[in-house]
C-alpha cells in the first residue's frame, strides 16, 4: 500500500498500472464509511500477494486527483490497468463485493496457469485430459516438449488450438528441431544467408527460412532485414 499525492499520482498509479493492476481508494479522515471500507480493502489487496497494488488518496489533501476522477462522494474506489480505469465502485461495500471487484481486476490463477508457471508436465497433461484444447496448457506443454526433443508431439498438440504469434513461433521452433536446428544456441543470420539462394525454387528451404524468421519475432531488426531480402528474391 502506498499513500499517493497529486505530485506522485502519475508515477505511482498511472505508470505503475502498466505493470500491475492498481486499486485507488479515495477517502478522507472525516468519512465514516471510509474507515469501514479501508481496512477491508487493505487486507484483501494484501492477501493477493503483490498481484494487485493499493494506492490511498486523501481527497482533502489532494483535490487534483479527486477532480480527475470526478468524485462526488466517498469512499470511491477505482481499478486501473495500463493507465485506464477498468472498474470502480462507490460506498462501503462488503468483503464479498471487494473480492469480486479484485477478481475482475486480476482473476485468480487457474489450474492451467499454476501448472504452466511451474512447468509441471504431469499437471499440464492432467489439465489437458479434462480439456484437450485449454490454450495455456497446450502452449506450456508444447514448450516443454520442444525443449526435450519431442518436437512432433508438440506440433500435434499445437494443432488443437487456433494460431497466434506465440504458437506460430513455437511451431516454427518445433519444425526446426525436427531438422536438428537449435535456434537457441546459434546465430540465425548465417543460416538465413545460406538459404537465400534456395528460397525461390526449393519449398523446403523456403519453409525453413520462414521458420527461422518466425523464431526471431516481428520486432527483430535482423528478421526485418531478411524479410526484405526474401521478398527481393521471390518477387
Amino acid at each position: 500500500m502506498v499513500d499517493v499525492t497529486d505530485a506522485t499520482f502519475e508515477a505511482e498509479v498511472l505508470e505503475r498500472s502498466r505493470s500491475v493492476p492498481v486499486v485507488v481508494d479515495l477517502w478522507a479522515t472525516w468519512c465514516g464509511p471510509c474507515t469501514t471500507l479501508g481496512p477491508l480493502l487493505e487486507s484483501a489487496v494484501a492477501a493477493r500477494g503483490g498481484a494487485i497494488e493499493l494506492a490511498k488518496v486523501d481527497v482533502d489533501a489532494n483535490p487534483g486527483i479527486a477532480q480527475m476522477f470526478q468524485v462526488q462522494s466517498i469512499p470511491a474506489v477505482f481499478g486501473l490497468k495500463d493507465a485506464q480505469v477498468v472498474d470502480s465502485f462507490v460506498g462501503a461495500v462488503g468483503a464479498g463485493e471487494i473480492e469480486a471487484f479484485l477478481d475482475r481486476l486480476s482473476p485468480a490463477p487457474t489450474e492451467a496457469d499454476l501448472a504452466a508457471e511451474a512447468a509441471d508436465e504431469g499437471a499440464l497433461r492432467a489439465v489437458l485430459a479434462e480439456n484437450p484444447g485449454q490454450p495455456v496448457a497446450v502452449v506450456a506443454l508444447a514448450t516443454i516438449l520442444v525443449g526435450t526433443e519431442r518436437a512432433q508431439e508438440a506440433l500435434d498438440l499445437l494443432a488443437r488450438i487456433p494460431p497466434s504469434p506465440e504458437t506460430r513461433a513455437l511451431e516454427a521452433e518445433a519444425r526446426l528441431a525436427l531438422q536438428a536446428i537449435d535456434v537457441k544456441n546459434q546465430e540465425i543470420a548465417p543460416l538465413l544467408e545460406a538459404l537465400l539462394d534456395k528460397v525461390k525454387t526449393d519449398e523446403d528451404a523456403r519453409q525453413e527460412y520462414l521458420d527461422l524468421l518466425e523464431t526471431m519475432g516481428q520486432a527483430s531488426a535482423v528478421a526485418l532485414e531478411y524479410r526484405k531480402k526474401l521478398a527481393a528474391r521471390l518477387f
